[in-house]
C-alpha cells in the first residue's frame, strides 16, 4: 500500500484577537488530503480495485494508477463497512476493546470539510470532495430564498414544499456510475432511512437493502456479495449516537465500539474468495467542556440573519450589508477558541476541496466558525436536543478528520 502522506495544513486564517494564548492554539487547521487521502479518494479507488477505471478520484492530486489514488489491490468483490463516528484516533485510544479491528491492516484518510455525516455520505456517495457536491453542512441556506434547509432531517421550515433531492444534489452517484459499467451496488442500512431524503441524494442508484439489526445487516451483506462484481456499503449508526449522548470514550460509546468490532469480524467472515472488506467512518468526535449559546451573547445576534451549520462548524448567515461586522464581532467573541473566517477565505484555503462550484458558493456562511478548542457553539432554542450533546464533531482537528481505513482479505 502507498504511505498516507503527510497532512497538509491550510494557510494561516486564524484572526483571533486577544485573550488568545498563542502556545495552546494551533497555527492553522487541520486540512482535508483531498486528492491525496480523504474519502474523496476512497470510492474511486474502491471501482479501480474492482476494475473500473472510468470513475474519478477525489479531485486534483496525483493522477489515479492502477488501484486509484489509494493504490487498493484488486477484488472481485468489495464491501465497505462504514462506522458512523469511528474517527481513527479513537479508534486507537481503545484498541483492546477492537482487536479485530485493531489486527486489520490500516491506513487513515481525512474526512473533509466539515467532519459530518451528511457531508462525509454525499462524498462517499460522489466520489468528490465537498465543494463539488454542495452538501456543504448539516443546516445551509438555500440561496435566493432567505430558509434554511436541514441536510440531515431533509427539513425546510413549515409550510413549505419538500426539497427534491436530484435538486440539491443533481450530480451522478458514484453507484449509478458504477451500475454503468456492470457493478451490482447494493446499500445496507435500517428500514427507517430507505426513502429519505438524505438517501436520495447520496445513496441513489443502489439497491437498497433494509436491514435493522446487527444480524439482519450482516445477513443482507453476505447475499449481496454472493454476487459476481458486486459492490455493498454497509451503515451502523449507533456508535455515534452513544458519542453524542454520552460522550466518547464513555462505557456506552466502549459497549457500541465492541459491537463494531464483532460487526467487522462477522462481516470478514461472509467474504467469498477473492474479495475485500474495507471499514471506514465519516468522521471522528471530540467532547466538548464548554459549550457557547449563540442565541445568547449579544455579540454573536447582531447582524446573523441565520445559524446554520453545527456546533463545530457553524456557518453564519449575516443580513445585507452587515457581514464585515458580523466577521469582527465573532472573531473578537471567539478568540483563542475558534477559527473564524470569511467564505471566501475558507474558499481559497481549500476546506471544501480545490474548488467550490458557483452555484453551491451561497450555501456557505458569509462568515465561517470552527472551534479548535473542545468548544460547542450550541444554538438551544432552535436545536434543543443537539445543545445536550456530550460528543461533537465538524471541525479541522484531527479527532475530528482522521478516519481509519482498514481492510481485510480472501484475495
Amino acid at each position: 500500500m502507498k504511505p498516507e502522506g503527510t497532512p497538509r495544513t491550510s494557510p494561516a486564517v486564524h484572526h483571533g484577537t486577544g485573550g488568545s494564548d498563542p502556545a495552546a492554539s494551533p497555527a492553522t487547521p487541520f486540512l482535508p488530503r483531498y486528492g491525496e487521502g480523504s474519502l474523496a479518494d476512497l470510492p474511486g479507488s474502491l471501482m479501480a480495485a474492482l476494475g473500473v477505471r472510468a470513475l474519478p478520484g477525489g479531485g486534483g492530486g496525483r493522477e489515479e494508477g492502477e488501484g486509484g489514488v489509494l493504490g487498493l489491490e484488486p477484488a472481485e468483490r468489495i464491501c465497505l463497512f462504514l462506522v458512523d463516528g469511528l474517527g481513527a484516533e479513537l479508534l486507537a485510544a481503545h484498541a483492546d476493546r477492537a482487536p479485530f479491528l485493531s489486527a486489520m491492516a490500516r491506513r487513515t484518510l481525512t474526512a473533509g470539510f466539515p467532519a459530518t455525516t451528511v457531508t462525509s455520505l454525499c462524498t462517499i456517495g460522489t466520489g468528490t470532495p465537498p465543494g463539488e457536491h454542495g452538501m456543504l453542512g448539516m443546516v445551509l441556506a438555500v440561496p435566493g430564498t432567505g430558509h434554511l434547509f436541514n441536510c440531515l432531517r431533509w427539513t425546510l421550515p413549515e409550510g413549505l414544499p419538500a426539497m427534491d433531492p436530484r435538486t440539491w444534489q443533481p450530480a451522478a452517484t458514484v453507484y449509478q456510475r458504477a451500475a454503468e459499467a456492470g457493478v451490482r451496488c447494493s446499500h445496507v442500512a435500517p428500514a427507517a432511512f430507505r426513502n429519505s431524503g438524505l438517501t436520495g441524494a447520496v445513496h441513489r442508484g443502489a439497491r437498497y437493502l433494509p436491514a435493522d439489526t446487527v444480524e439482519e445487516r450482516v445477513a443482507r451483506a453476505r447475499e449481496a456479495l454472493a454476487e459476481p462484481g458486486s459492490y455493498v456499503t454497509v451503515y451502523y449508526g449507533d456508535l455515534d449516537t452513544a458519542g453524542h449522548m454520552h460522550g466518547w470514550g464513555g462505557k456506552e460509546w466502549l459497549d457500541r465500539l465492541a459491537v463494531v468490532d464483532r460487526m467487522a469480524e462477522r462481516l470478514a467472515e461472509a467474504l467469498p474468495p477473492g474479495s475485500a472488506l474495507y471499514v471506514t467512518a465519516d468522521h471522528g468526535m471530540v467532547n466538548v467542556t464548554e459549550k457557547i449559546d449563540a442565541e445568547a451573547v449579544p455579540a454573536l445576534r447582531e447582524g446573523v440573519r441565520g445559524l446554520g451549520g453545527e456546533a463545530r462548524a457553524r456557518h453564519v448567515y449575516a443580513e445585507s450589508g452587515a457581514a464585515a461586522a458580523v466577521l469582527a464581532a465573532w472573531r473578537e467573541t471567539l478568540a483563542g477558541r475558534a477559527w473564524v473566517v470569511s467564505r471566501q477565505e475558507a474558499i481559497d484555503a481549500g476546506w471544501f476541496g480545490p474548488r467550490v462550484r458557483a452555484e453551491w458558493v451561497e450555501r456557505i456562511g458569509d462568515v465561517v466558525a470552527v472551534p479548535y478548542a473542545d468548544v460547542a457553539i450550541v444554538d438551544p432554542i432552535a436545536n434543543p436536543v443537539e445543545s445536550r450533546f456530550v460528543g461533537y464533531h465538524g471541525a479541522l482537528t484531527p479527532m475530528e478528520q482522521l478516519v481509519p481505513l482498514l481492510e481485510a482479505s480472501t484475495r
